[in-house]
């Protein structure tokens, strides 16, 4: 059979979700635990890497057993209890073995949080990142249009990557905010067919600067079609990122 679970963790303490020789990942942590419970020793799929210190709220993953006994959606309850509290299993499910939970993933969403304030706040620094000002909400949304579409993010990739192709579909940035605890919060939600290395991190820093006129619609046009990196702005840190979700649907 094939188990599906969604996964959700607080991506602080590890190395990312794939397994590291000599770091604690999520696919370890998560595994170790499938030992622990089931006493099989499985190698677990993810949906994509997230990077050190990125979170994720919809993890999506895949393991192969014909041993086990425990239904598929009974699974989340069975190694959460295994399971350190910065990790959880929060659903799951059976599927065919022509699912497989990264290449038949359609579109993913990522999150970047940012928060707006003169100090660091304690209570939001674990999971978004301080500014000291941002543009209003009107031109941050219209310059996070410039993203949609399909483009080569070469210059958005940190180097060392192996993928085949730099180019992806980006189908919608949207921005939204509030205000909670004195602070005004910045959400940037990025929906997409695949994503490069530091692809999200790095269009956050490049969306700050041009909407605070520190870069041009120019500059990210040659960006785009030189993949040269020093054309775009900072990499933002990991902690403001999260997996949101994984969509499997056409």
């Amino acid at each position: 059979m094939r188990y599906v679970m969604k996964i959700a963790y607080d991506g602080t303490a590890y190395a990312g979700w794939q397994r590291q020789k000599n770091a604690p990942s999520v696919q370890e942590t998560l595994e170790n635990a499938i030992m622990q419970a089931l006493g099989v020793d499985v190698r677990v799929t993810g949906s994509g890497r997230t990077d050190a210190g990125v979170h994720a709220a919809g993890q999506v993953c895949h393991f192969d057993s014909d041993s086990l006994t425990v239904p598929p959606d009974k699974m989340p309850d069975c190694l959460n209890r295994f399971l350190p509290p910065d990790v959880r299993i929060v659903e799951g499910w059976g599927a065919g073995v022509n699912f497989d939970s990264n290449r038949s993933a359609k579109r993913k969403t990522y999150c970047y949080s940012l928060y707006v304030s003169k100090r660091e706040m304690p209570i939001k620094e674990r999971f978004a990142v301080r500014i000291d000002d941002a543009p209003s909400l009107e031109v941050l949304q219209r310059v996070a249009e410039l993203f949609e579409g399909e483009h080569d993010f070469k210059a958005f990739c940190a180097s060392g990557s192996a993928v085949k192709t730099t180019v992806r579909t980006v189908y919608e940035v949207k921005v939204e905010e509030a205000y909670s605890f004195g602070s005004r919060d910045i959400k940037i939600y990025v929906t997409g067919n695949g994503f490069l290395y530091n692809m999200v991190r790095t269009m956050t820093g490049e969306l700050l600067d041009l909407a605070s006129g520190k870069r041009t619609e120019e500059s990210l046009k040659r960006a785009f079609e030189t993949g040269e990196r020093g054309l775009l702005g900072k990499t933002m840190p990991a902690k403001g990122l999260l997996l949101l979700n994984v969509n499997y649907e056409k």
